[in-house]
């Protein structure tokens, strides 16, 4: 129990590992800690640079366009202070004018460090460097100098330069925190970056279950059209890829339903095609081997009987009678037999039209009897039929009479007498349900267990030599079932204690 489940563990550890919830939460982490990195190497890189070329870029346009055009009356006017005030407020940028006599016009810095700014600005009067391997020129133009100063202090940016009345100036931001600044902008920056990775990371993971799901029900769906279970349908809402991908499973799905429904349908003609032609190709040999074994014998007697007539082995007429008799008797059940084997094999082969129509069975019973009364007559037995006014069925009337004269010929040819004396048949008509069911009863020896089942069989003989006393050929009761089965209806045979009784129904509605 423990082994499995760790190994239960290992694999959920391994679904979790491979699934796409998490490779997209790794891979949105590993992207945000990439960007991270790269933006930390470049602010130590360029920041300062860039924090450089902005106040350089700043300085210059304070001198375009302030300084430029300016002279001493405007130095004193409130709207110059201002401007400077805000200046210095908003940039840290400050001014210093000194005059041609070396005197200070304008200054709005403090006093502290005005002496160091003092010596650049005479430096670049007298057209001196000043520490000149502390300093590096930034940029040089005609009527100023951009440089940075370096200093204990960490220096400043530096403009200096005449102006159109030839005043000097030198305007000036420090960069003490610059560098100070820019190591707590990367550390800062890499603390926000860390902190949003993971945060981003945990949210990429819960958000992206939304994507998975779907994908998730599209596997299953998947695993069941695997099994040939196409009811599972897709049911997502969004008009996305993954929707688009699920409207066309369920088209696939319907598909598939529709082409395995019409394979299995043409599989099942198919197996029934080739089921009709074994039948037919059995039934053809078993056709074939019966009509040779039944016309076996009267060719043999046919055959026997003419060489006799004409080697004249009697010239007596009444022996030439008999063998004509035996000759016409003989050709007589052949025609029999070869008719009722078509009639069979056009029922077996399913090329006999049977029509349904309500007729009165009763009726046709009392016709065949009348027709046929001589033929119990012979034999000296009483046939009784008792009903009551007609008994309408839905059947085949032909084929009706048929099975009834098959049934009739071999209760009167078995018919024999009881131990009473008694020697009849009796036919009778019973409603069952929804059929009515006709029975012919015959008193006479029942009929062997082991042969019920193969009465029905072609060329099936209980008693071989009284078939062949009186003609039968072993059809008649495989056309009875042939033209019961053709209708879906009941037939049989009962064994009684003085006799034996068959059977066979019809719709009665």
């Amino acid at each position: 129990m423990g082994k499995t489940d760790r190994t239960d563990k290992k694999k959920n550890k391994k679904n979790f590992r491979t699934s796409i919830r998490f490779q997209f939460a790794l891979i949105f982490t590993a992207l945000m800690a990439g960007v991270v990195v790269l933006c930390i190497a470049l602010c130590g890189l360029f920041l300062q640079q860039y924090y450089i070329s902005n106040k350089t870029k700043l300085l210059k346009d304070v001198y375009r366009n302030t300084l430029m055009n300016g002279n001493i009356s405007e130095y004193s006017t409130d709207t110059f202070e201002e401007s400077m005030r805000h200046l210095s407020h908003d940039s840290n940028i400050s001014l210093l004018i000194v005059g041609s006599d070396s005197e200070i016009v304008y200054s709005s810095a403090d006093r502290m460090g005005m002496d160091r700014i003092m010596m650049h600005l005479f430096g670049f009067l007298l057209d001196k460097e000043g520490e000149p391997a502390s300093d590096r020129t930034i940029e040089v133009a005609d009527s100023y100098v951009i440089r940075r100063s370096y200093g204990m202090d960490g220096g400043n940016l530096e403009m200096v330069g005449r102006l159109n009345n030839n005043d000097s100036f030198i305007l000036y931001t420090p960069l003490e925190s610059i560098q100070e600044s820019t190591n707590y902008a990367i550390r800062f920056f890499a603390m926000i970056g860390c902190i949003g990775t993971v945060i981003g990371g945990i949210i990429i993971y819960c958000v992206t279950r939304s994507v998975t799901k779907p994908i998730l029900q599209l596997s299953e769906i998947s695993k069941r059209m695997v099994d040939l279970d196409f009811d599972a349908r897709y049911t997502g809402k969004k008009m996305d890829e993954i929707g688009l991908l699920g409207d066309n499973m369920n088209l696939l799905s319907e598909s598939l339903e529709h082409s395995i429904s019409d394979l299995k349908t043409a599989n099942l003609e198919l197996q029934r095609d080739i089921e009709k032609k074994e039948k037919l190709d059995e039934m053809r040999r078993d056709f074939i081997a019966g009509i040779s074994h039944e016309l076996k014998t009267p060719i043999a007697l046919i055959s026997g009987y003419a060489e006799g007539l004409k080697e004249g082995i009697s010239d007596d007429p009444e022996s030439r009678d008999f063998y004509l008799d035996v000759i016409l008797d003989e050709a007589s059940k052949m025609d029999r037999m070869v008719k009722n084997l078509l009639i069979l094999n056009q029922l077996e082969s399913g090329d006999e039209m049977i029509t349904l129509e309500r007729f009165d069975i009763a009726e046709l019973i009392d016709g065949f009897l009348l027709g046929a009364r001589f033929l119990p007559d012979q034999d000296e037995i009483s046939v009784s039929f008792e009903h009551e006014g007609p008994v309408y069925v839905w059947g085949d009337e032909f084929r009706a009479e048929q099975v009834f004269t098959n049934f009739y010929s071999n209760a009167v040819h078995y018919c024999k007498e009881t131990a009473s004396g008694e020697k009849y048949i009796r036919i009778l008509t019973a409603l069952r349900g929804d059929v009515q069911r006709i029975s012919i009863f015959n008193t006479g020896d029942p009929i062997p267990e082991e042969s019920l089942e193969r009465l029905w069989d072609k060329f099936y003989k209980v008693d071989k030599a009284r078939s062949r006393a009186y003609g039968g050929s072993g059809v008649g009761l495989s056309i009875v079932k042939a033209i019961q089965d053709s209708l879906h209806q009941g037939y049989g045979v009962i064994n009684h204690d003085n006799g034996v009784e068959f059977w066979f129904e019809l719709s009665a509605k």
